[in-house]
């Protein structure tokens, strides 16, 4: 057992002897050289008191950091099969560089899918196929009767994803995807850049707690600097984070040592100082105050829409604001349904894996609350959540959502390799990375361009899709167009699968399902907490 330990430090210090001896040949030096170093480094493992590997295995226990470092690109590259989903599978990486490419997505002799395993889903085929629409139709008008300036905005849009988080390049790029396009670009919560501004392309504005771009200098809310940045007419939609997919219910802190000139006058904040977002807003503790809020902000605007973007925790709190919605009269324009299978650059484990509801499951539950209290036909749905095919999009949409958004889909389009580095700076192709020279390898035009097609081609096929199915706007896809198989002898329509509820259910004591009737009873317009 001693001897297989140690094998490879005492064979590093005979070829070091051997090859001494006969130094200067040349063909010794190197020799020499090399193994004179490795026996240094066994020495030294052997004295080090923090890794008990390195202790025991001298020099060939140094292998086992290699290894682990090596190991994603080892099981990316060599091991995965194409349909494991980690966190996105070779198969759904593959569709998005091919439609970013303009190359052809098709595959030949069949589906990789196991149409016979429980969770498999499909669209239901007409017999009389529609007319394939024509993509550029697919574009939902977002703002009600309070606001002034409606947004007409495709279905397949740019989700929040910060400058600082993503690199100034990968920033240009979808933005100016985006104007090429003609989609949407949400800034994330990290305000809007220079480099969001440099091609026009259409900005959601994202305001999470710590008012980015719009801050007074202890970190409140500022009127007059959201009121000049709003002014903006790139600005076409405002959105209040309220919380995040991947890490909900969490602040964040940003270092000093990352605050650069840009961060800082792009956020508002001091170079020097941390960076700090709180896990909740200091403008409003109600829901009646988040609802004045948002009025505030439709005011301050001038009209333009004012929604806000979630994931689903507690299912009173958003009851709480849909009740507030009610009694105020002031109703955002649109609500962004985050999933907790969301992406981040980086966030808790604990947080990444078991908080946060499943988007699907947030979304039904937002639509169905909307239904219910008589307020959805005046306020459009959106959903975020692992959304890169056409088929994705068309599953949202069945489940209730008007339009759809992409955070890493784009991510990939731009040449994301699923490197899963975003929190170390060191990303490979440059998209989350402040390394100017990392970023360096992001060449915006071409990168630009591959977003505009992943957008295009992606849409094109979701209007095939739906030609297939006998419609001819995505906005006629219906829970009874979608199917999933329950078990291996039977499959359901997600009309079957889920409850829809019947517009204004939870007015008047009327509700016939136990779960939204007990919910909608414990919710407080006044308070986020439960009514006793």
């Amino acid at each position: 057992m001693i001897f297989t330990r140690f094998t490879a430090f005492a064979l590093c210090l005979i070829t070091a002897l051997v090859s001494g001896y006969y130094l200067p040949a040349v063909w010794a030096m190197p020799l020499f050289a090399a193994s004179a170093l490795l026996s240094l480094l066994g020495i030294y493992d052997l004295a080090q008191p923090l890794h008990s590997v390195r202790r025991n295995y001298p020099v060939v226990g140094r292998l086992r950091w290699l290894f682990e470092d090596i190991r994603p690109e080892i099981r990316q590259y060599l091991i995965e099969g194409d349909d494991e989903q980690t966190p996105f599978s070779r198969s759904q990486r593959a569709l998005v560089y091919a439609r970013a490419k303009n190359e052809s997505s098709e595959r030949a002799f069949g589906t990789l899918q196991n149409v016979y395993a429980a969770g498999y889903e499909f669209i239901a085929h007409s017999v009389r196929p529609a007319p394939v629409a024509d993509p550029a139709t697919f574009r939902v008008a977002i703002g009600g009767d309070q606001c002034a300036q409606r947004y007409s905005a495709s279905i397949f849009n740019i989700s929040a994803m910060s400058f600082g988080s993503l690199s100034a390049n990968a920033i240009r790029a979808l933005n100016k995807g985006a104007k090429m396009g003609g989609f949407a670009h949400d800034t994330g919560e990290g305000s809007i850049s220079p480099y969001h501004r440099e091609a026009g392309g259409d900005l959601i504005w994202e305001i999470g707690s710590g008012y980015f771009g719009c801050r007074t200098a202890d970190g409140n809310f500022d009127a007059a600097r959201f009121a000049e940045q709003a002014a903006d007419p790139q600005v076409k939609m405002i959105e209040i984070k309220m919380s995040q997919g991947a890490k909900p219910g969490h602040g964040g802190i940003l270092p000093a040592a990352k605050v650069t000139a840009e961060i800082s006058v792009t956020r508002g904040v001091p170079m020097g100082e941390d960076c700090i977002s709180p896990s909740r807003h200091r403008a409003f503790s109600t829901p009646v105050e988040m609802m004045e809020f948002i009025g505030r902000l439709r005011e301050l605007s001038k009209g333009k829409p004012v929604g806000f973007k979630l994931c689903i925790g507690h299912p009173w709190e958003f009851m709480g604001m849909v009740k507030a919605m009610r009694q105020t009269g002031i109703l955002p324009d649109f609500i962004v349904v985050d999933g907790g299978e969301g992406g981040t650059g980086a966030a808790p484990l604990e947080f990444t894996d078991h908080l946060g509801l499943p988007m699907r499951e947030g979304l039904l539950f937002v639509h169905n609350t909307l239904v219910g209290a008589g307020l959805r036909g005046r306020i459009r749905v959106g959903a975020a959540g692992k959304i890169v095919s056409a088929f994705d999009i068309a599953a949202v949409l069945a489940l209730g959502a008007d339009w759809t958004n992409a955070g890493r889909g784009f991510m990939f389009a731009l040449g994301c390799i699923q490197s899963l580095s975003c929190h170390t700076n060191r990303c490979p192709v440059g998209v989350a990375t402040q390394d100017p020279a990392r970023q360096r390898a992001l060449v915006v035009s071409d990168k630009a361009e591959r977003v505009d097609n992943f957008h295009r081609n992606t849409l094109a096929g979701l209007a095939e899709m739906i030609a297939a199915a006998g419609l001819e706007h995505p906005s006629q896809i219906s829970p009874h167009h979608l199917v999933r198989r329950v078990s291996l002898t039977e499959v359901r329509l997600f009309s079957q699968l889920h409850v829809y509820l019947e517009p204004g259910e939870l007015l008047n004591d009327r509700c016939d399902h136990d779960f939204y009737d007990r919910i909608w009873r414990l919710a407080r317009a006044d308070s986020f907490d439960l009514a006793q």
